[in-house]
């Protein structure tokens, strides 16, 4: 898009942080004024599935099967508590990554805007990394770089997350965030059947992966030219104020606060069954190592097509009945009825339906949630950047404790209890969204 382009309210254009049709254009980026960027080109909505897609195709694939497989080739026996020494240190490195790439990006002043040079920095960085990581025999070099890697693919996720708030209006980002999750859900399905079929050949897993990464986000970046935010304003910077910046005070942020809390129980319930899920096939179920990368590739297919669709239908049905909650709950009570499948059937069909079900509840969760964030944010999108990603902590934490709980978990009651921990902050998750008042 034109830089000098900007849409008037006759095309129906809307203020980011409204939900009315504006009576104005699209709030144009003049000299000294704050950083904004242009509304979205039709460009914009398969961009963001394709960079979805390739960022979570190389989570899925590093953390469901080469991860795990080139940490149990290292050392078999200690594998579990070696995988948790790897993600638990790379959570330590990684907890205020996405707030802090998200506020640096608020901040960034460059003839290319405020999202992209974040986003390719964490491409390269990443990308380069992976290229290396893949030939490493000793855990200590391999959670060296797994923590660089982990750190630069959220420098590149959290500018990425941002721009939903930056160039849709409100009426519009259940669409939006829906093509998130739809990115979402096929990367992770492709990167864990594109790990699974390459096998022990873990370097050249990796090395794809972060090729892949490089590529696509410097399409992104050639095909969705941001506008110039080099005469935009910005406050002087200070230490203090920049980390104040991270405290938001829930007594004046209820919503803000109770929606951290919502999506972090329900992402801890998610994965500490999702990350051990390979382990889980081998020791729970009985699997060798390479049936158990087969049946995760399985898995991943049988959660396929109930995710797609549930995403799908969601985004766009919140958009139009203009609610969120209610679909949240939904998809919590779905989502405890498929964690109860592996404990009622400790076998490769009671995985399967419990992935099946689990796909449908986290789809329809995925893309209402996402809108539904960038519905209570305490600075009305003016720091988007950083207040989303201090909601994304509720995504990182939790995902990154969960291999160390699982452990512990498994290591004092075996592997059932995992599903029963699950379940308990899936329910803790949908509790906590009723009292969010600024969205229906």
């Amino acid at each position: 898009m034109s830089h000098s382009t900007h849409p008037s309210a006759a095309d129906g254009v809307q203020s980011p942080t409204s939900g009315t049709t504006a009576s104005t254009e699209w709030p144009a980026n003049v000299p000294g004024g704050p950083a904004v960027s242009p509304p979205a080109n039709k460009r914009l909505l398969p961009s963001l599935l394709l960079s979805s897609l390739t960022l979570f195709a190389t989570y899925g694939g590093l953390v469901s099967i080469l991860l795990p497989t080139q940490v149990a080739l290292i050392d078999e026996a200690n594998k579990v508590a070696n995988l948790a020494i790897v993600t638990t240190t790379s959570f330590i490195f990684t907890l205020f990554a996405q707030p802090i790439a998200g506020a640096l990006s608020d901040r960034t002043r460059s003839k290319f805007g405020r999202r992209i040079p974040w986003m390719l920095m964490g491409a390269f960085v990443g990308g380069i990394f992976l290229l290396g990581i893949g030939s490493l025999k000793d855990i200590l070099w391999v959670t060296v770089f797994w923590v660089v890697i982990q750190v630069a693919l959220n420098f590149l996720q959290a500018p990425l997350t941002t721009i939903t708030a930056d160039r849709f209006p409100r009426s519009k980002r259940g669409t939006a965030s829906a093509m998130m999750g739809l990115g979402m859900q096929l990367g992770m399905t492709a990167g864990v059947m594109l790990a699974g079929a390459m096998g022990t050949k873990v370097g050249l897993g990796y090395s794809t992966f972060g090729i892949a990464v490089i590529a696509t986000t410097i399409l992104f970046a050639v095909l969705n030219h941001d506008w110039s935010s080099k005469e935009s304003s910005v406050s002087p910077f200070k230490w203090g104020d920049f980390f104040k910046g991270f405290w938001v005070n829930p007594k004046k942020h209820p919503d803000f606060a109770w929606a951290f809390a919502a999506r972090f129980a329900l992402i801890l319930g998610y994965f500490v069954v999702m990350t051990y899920q390979l382990y889980l096939l081998t020791d729970y179920i009985g699997m060798s190592l390479e049936a158990g990368q087969k049946a995760v590739v399985t898995l991943a297919l049988a959660g396929f097509l109930p995710t797609i669709i549930a995403i799908v239908v969601s985004g766009l049905w919140s958009d139009k009945v203009g609610k969120r909650k209610i679909f949240i709950y939904v998809a919590s009570a779905i989502m405890v009825v498929g964690l109860t499948m592996p404990i009622i059937m400790p076998t490769m069909t009671g995985m399967i339906t419990m992935a099946v079900i689990n796909g449908l509840g986290f789809g329809l969760y995925m893309s209402v949630d996402a809108a539904l964030m960038t519905e209570v944010l305490p600075s009305e999108g003016t720091d988007a950047g950083k207040d989303l990603g201090i909601l994304n902590v509720a995504t990182n934490i939790p995902q990154a404790m969960s291999p160390a709980i699982a452990g512990m978990i498994i290591t004092a009651f075996g592997y059932a209890p995992l599903f029963v921990f699950a379940i308990i902050f899936v329910i803790i998750g949908a509790i906590v969204i009723a009292p969010i008042r600024s969205v229906r």
